[in-house]
């Protein structure tokens, strides 16, 4: 066995190592609590498949039979999304589970999860009764009404749930989960800064931009990431998102990308808007240079976009590594500025734990009392000695490696397999408990480290699954194929029969 499977078979290890912890203290429910060995459920009734659906792609890809057959029969026998004691998150529901159906039923053609996915979009799909068109963050999978009453809801959320309802759509020939998708896309389409960019916050039931930060993180990250991979999902029929991400891209180049003066390091910034502001246009913004751990997926979308959307073909993929001469100067661009930024997040690694933070600040150029010897810091906003502080936590995220995971595959350059590996290295190191499942890494910047209770469902679902694909032959699900949800879940690239809106958006 070559080095490279070996290391592709201890990650699949430590993916039975959380999963068989998991099947052992808390099967069924939605989340792990590694420490104390207890699971948790989001309604009364029981788990609705968080963590099951979440993970079944990846034990399928692995080659794990046994646990895949495992999830399965759960799915079979005891999955209900009957569920009316609560509303759970339009968002995460649909990313996660939703997602996860529908990408085991691309996998397997088992028609079982097409079923349930069904059933589900059915009840999620009420989230976009609103006056708007802007779906509610927030749903009741058991009652068929419109959903609890929200003012807000955040970029992310309306925007980043078009790929599983448009291929949705696409196996059930409901046009409905299509439209209701794509309304909201043109809904904020038509409140984008002059930049490209979005404000956070939506107002849920005009449909207009509240004043908050612009930023690549948390609130707004998979908004982002999704207008490249609508583009693709479709064979780029719907050019109008291709001319959204591009106009996106420009604006991210030109106010949000930043390089530190000293060591030089990419990174993203974030805008405040400063004074009061109507239609989302503000009298002043402030640079803030607060990075996210979220924010690192757009260094990979970055170099897809570059050699799809940025390449003289349009969108095929192009030599691996691309030629300069494949590439637009538009291309060539992006294709720079994703490289210089995945970089840039692989500094945040350089921690007593060799894993990232939640939150790093960079050094801005103009900053000359910066008091620290390196050019980015954890920002400690907790100073409590009895609890660490949220931006120092390592929580088993996935971006970097996703990010890693592409360039790979669009380089072949085994500097990303050594990055992925380091990183995994560090996870096995101090996030792994003994007696089962991985916990959350308390102050990436302590040894020997503290962890904390709980076991994200994304960590079997995206991290474990990028740093596999980052190892194992690179045509399992070549990216010619197929688009990744924001949760790693494979959707494959298909011709529309549903006649799309979204070339020619709805203007009021």
């Amino acid at each position: 066995m070559g080095a490279e499977s070996e290391k592709m078979e201890a990650i699949v290890a430590a993916f039975k190592h959380a999963w068989n912890a998991y099947v052992r203290d808390a099967m069924g429910c939605d989340e792990y609590r590694p420490i104390s060995r207890t699971g948790e459920n989001f309604t009364a009734e029981g788990g609705i498949g968080y963590t099951i659906v979440d993970a079944i792609d990846t034990m399928y890809l692995m080659g794990l039979r046994t646990e895949y057959e495992t999830a399965r029969y759960w799915i079979e026998t005891e999955l209900s999304f009957n569920h009316s004691s609560s509303a759970v998150s339009t968002f995460e529901t649909t990313i996660r589970v939703l997602g996860g159906l529908l990408s085991a039923h691309y996998l397997t053609s088992d028609r079982l999860y097409l079923k349930h996915a069904e059933d589900l979009g059915h009840r999620l799909v009420v989230a976009f009764n609103t006056l708007s068109g802007i779906p509610h963050p927030t749903v009741n999978l058991g009652k068929s009404h419109e959903p609890q009453y929200s003012y807000i809801t955040s970029l992310a959320e309306a925007g980043s749930l078009q790929l599983e309802f448009k291929y949705l759509a696409e196996l059930t020939n409901n046009d409905t989960f299509w439209y209701k998708a794509e309304r909201a896309m043109s809904v904020i389409h038509n409140g984008l800064l002059s930049n490209g960019l979005a404000p956070t916050r939506i107002r849920l039931q005009q449909g207009t931009f509240q004043s908050s930060i612009v930023r690549l993180g948390s609130l707004a990250d998979s908004y982002y990431e999704y207008l490249l991979k609508q583009y693709l999902l479709t064979q780029s029929t719907e050019t109008v998102y291709q001319t959204t991400y591009n106009n996106a891209v420009d604006g991210i180049a030109e106010n949000l990308m930043q390089q530190t003066p000293e060591e030089h390091l990419t990174y993203m910034a974030e805008l405040n808007p400063q004074g009061y502001f109507l239609n989302s246009t503000p009298s002043a913004w402030n640079l803030g240079h607060r990075q996210e751990h979220l924010v690192c997926f757009l260094a990979g979308s970055l170099m897809l976009g570059a050699v799809t959307s940025g390449s003289w073909d349009g969108h095929r993929m192009v030599s691996v590594p691309p030629k300069p001469h494949e590439l637009t100067s538009r291309g060539l661009r992006d294709w720079k500025m994703g490289i210089d930024f995945l970089e840039g997040c692989m500094s945040t690694h350089n921690t007593k734990t060799g894993l990232a933070p939640e939150v790093a600040e960079f050094r801005a150029a103009d900053d000359a009392n910066y008091p620290y010897d390196k050019d980015w810091f954890i920002p400690r906003r907790d100073a409590s000695p009895n609890r660490s502080p949220y931006e120092a936590r390592y929580m088993l995220r996935p971006e970097i490696v996703e990010s890693v995971f592409i360039a790979w595959r669009l380089t072949g350059d085994s500097r990303y397999r050594d990055w992925a590996w380091n990183i995994f290295s560090s996870i096995q190191k101090h996030a792994r408990i003994p007696t089962g499942g991985y916990g959350i890494v308390a102050d990436v910047d302590q040894v020997p480290v503290k962890l904390l209770d709980k076991q994200e469902t994304f960590f079997m679902s995206e991290t474990l699954k990028y740093l596999y694909l980052t190892f194992c032959d690179t045509d399992v699900l070549p990216l010619q194929d197929s688009v990744f949800n924001t949760e790693a879940h494979p959707i494959p690239i298909f011709s529309p029969t549903v006649i799309p809106l979204a070339n020619h958006p709805p203007t009021t």
